[in-house]
């Protein structure tokens, strides 16, 4: 005997998803937009306080004729400074030199920096010390670096003189008082203060390189210098770039050192460009002549900066062939 065969009926229908309703949507994304404005202000708020207030009071002194004296008063003088500053040779003498240093500095420290990379890259012994004594001049402060260098330059008693006049060389250069040498001397100096960091992000680049990349160019025969080339210089050109980037901004803007080390001396000679408006506002008490100084200053960091984010962004889209 067979069992009777029922049949299926319909099966019921699912149930609909349920839409998000607009104003549901919206209030979410309120929600979002508030705790992430909750999240910004703490860290925003110094940075308003710090940096863009300043600058904007800077901005509007630029267009007065404040002067720093007990009891400023100070009227709108329009674009007077600016028309002063444009006919200023010492400013932008200063601003000639001040290129001519931060290029030097910049190229010079990466180049330095790459080679002592690529030793600290390499199988050392004691190489975790290595790398620490390497830190040491970027652990230091501007101002203790600027006076142990003008001891090292000291023309009758450093080190530097002594070890010429031992192996036979002129003993008595004033290194930073000499028109011909002042300049490269305190390059020098930028250079061993800056080193370090360059250092360590290319160091941290090269250790990024796989291995196989380097065994592949040798079996290929390639020698240690085409290896270089080939392998590890394409491998490290966004580092490069963006470090190079940042170092030319960084050194364009040195003061403290260069200050201590020939308060722009000898002649000018190492005038700097903040330098240059440091002394106007502190010396010369034209606070709003300086202001001005330091609004083209300004205009010029941030075109290097534009620079640098345009070129970040090409890399970033030939990398991702968008």
């Amino acid at each position: 005997m067979t069992a009777p065969t029922v049949e299926a009926g319909p099966r019921p229908a699912a149930p609909a998803p349920q839409r998000r309703t607009p104003r549901r949507t919206g209030g979410m994304a309120r929600s979002k937009r508030r705790e992430a404005i909750a999240l910004v202000i703490p860290s925003l708020l110094p940075i308003l306080v710090l940096s863009v207030a300043p600058l904007l009071v800077g901005v509007g002194l630029a267009f007065t004729d404040a002067r720093l004296v007990r009891n400023p008063e100070y009227a709108f003088v329009g674009m007077d400074n600016f028309v002063r500053l444009a006919d200023n040779s010492f400013f932008w003498d200063s601003f000639r030199i001040g290129m001519i240093w931060a290029v030097s500095v910049t190229l010079l420290q990466l180049v330095a920096a790459m080679g002592l990379a690529l030793l600290l890259n390499s199988d050392l012994k004691l190489q975790g010390l290595t790398r620490v004594l390497a830190l040491i001049p970027w652990a230091m402060p501007p101002v203790v670096v600027a006076i142990m260098w003008r001891m090292i330059y000291s023309p009758n008693a450093g080190p530097l003189n002594a070890f010429l006049g031992s192996v036979g060389l002129p003993d008595d250069i004033n290194w930073l008082a000499d028109f011909s040498t002042a300049l490269p001397a305190v390059i020098v100096v930028g250079i061993w203060v800056g080193m370090p960091q360059t250092t360590v992000t290319l160091l941290a680049g090269l250790q990024q390189i796989p291995d196989e990349l380097h065994e592949a160019a040798a079996i290929d025969g390639a020698n240690a210098w085409r290896r270089f080339t080939a392998v590890t210089l394409p491998s490290l050109r966004p580092i490069i770039t963006s470090i190079t980037s940042l170092n030319f901004i960084w050194n364009f803007n040195s003061f403290s050192l260069v200050y201590v080390l020939t308060e722009g001396g000898p002649g000018g000679r190492t005038m700097l460009p903040m330098l240059y408006t440091y002394l106007e506002a502190f010396k010369n008490r034209n606070i709003g002549y300086a202001a001005a100084m330091g609004v083209v200053l300004v205009v010029v960091v941030v075109l290097l900066l534009a620079i640098y984010l345009w070129s970040q962004f090409r890399q970033d889209r030939d990398s991702t062939g968008k």
